[in-house]
């Protein structure tokens, strides 16, 4: 028996160095196996189908070279532009120029953050019930937001909730960015953005479906552009149809409900300027066209 133990000792003082480096190598795989998951979020196939229904990569390529090419206003930049989904699922992402470091590198997350503000604070009817929401849907643009989130503005502190996921706004690769394999597709960016460049998209029968959001030039030319793809994409369905009434907005416009507002005067005691409909914006560098933009259709 003692001979036994010896021999079991000797084994096992032999073979257990070689059983811990092992181990250990197994351990530090599904380690590196985790975090590499962790690193680029996974696209799950019901996110990649709440897509159908909105214009595909391309189709959203399309609309903006043909939307920038048309913007005579602000400094006639090359633009980036993102679409998201009704639940705030990134469905395409594209850019203008003929690379993604054409313009503005930043303007990536900030498109996408305009089209998540957009779709976020605007309606449609099925908002209205038990007496209480809107009865024909309100669009607000990311325009109409500026003044109201100043402070003293009526939703002054909006623009610091619902904060960016960073982990999905640069998840790599950045060879991707603006791509139809963007990293930021299926997936939700959040973020609130306050100037122009974000609107709500509406498909027949004035129902909402989600947003899209332009950035690259001065946020008026950002709405201006944002507002002909909009247009382009046949997702502009706000103005009044038989029994459909007119979904509502601030610009005071049937034509463009959701249009940008300049009304801000200069405040004599200095600091923001006030808007007279508490929903205005600033005019831009060469600021122009807006308010012959495309009306909105049926």
């Amino acid at each position: 028996m003692s001979n036994t133990m010896k021999l079991f000792g000797t084994w096992k003082s032999r073979e257990s160095p070689r059983l811990y480096v092992t181990m250990g190598a197994i351990l530090l795989v599904v380690l590196a196996c985790a975090f590499a998951g962790m690193s680029a979020p996974q696209l799950s196939s019901n996110q990649g189908s709440a897509c159908s229904n909105l214009p595909s990569f391309s189709a959203l390529q399309n609309a903006l070279a043909t939307a920038t090419a048309a913007e005579t206003s602000g400094l006639n930049n090359q633009m980036w532009a993102t679409i998201v989904n009704r639940d705030g699922v990134v469905c395409a992402v594209a850019f203008s120029g003929v690379n993604r470091g054409a313009q503005w590198l930043g303007s990536r997350a900030i498109s996408a953050q305009k089209a998540n503000t957009a779709n976020a604070f605007s309606l449609d009817a099925s908002s209205n019930s038990n007496g209480s929401g809107q009865p024909a849907g309100l669009a607000l643009s990311t325009a109409n937001l500026y003044s109201a989130v100043q402070p003293g503005g009526s939703l002054y502190g909006l623009q610091h909730s619902n904060p960016v996921d960073t982990g999905v706004a640069y998840a790599e690769p950045s060879s991707s960015y603006g791509t139809a394999s963007d990293p930021m597709v299926g997936h939700k960016i959040g973020g609130v953005n306050v100037f122009g460049g974000g609107l709500g998209l509406y498909a027949q029968g004035h129902q909402i479906v989600g947003g899209v959001g332009l950035s690259g030039d001065t946020s008026c030319a950002d709405h201006n552009i944002a507002w002909r793809v909009r247009n382009l994409l046949g997702l502009d369905h706000l103005a009044a149809s038989g029994s459909l009434s007119a979904v509502g907005g601030v610009s005071g416009d049937p034509a463009r409900p959701d249009n940008i507002i300049f009304d801000i005067d200069p405040n004599q005691n200095g600091g923001t300027g006030i808007s007279k409909s508490g929903f205005g914006h600033p005019t831009c560098l060469n600021t122009s066209g807006s308010a012959t933009l495309p009306p909105v259709q049926p």
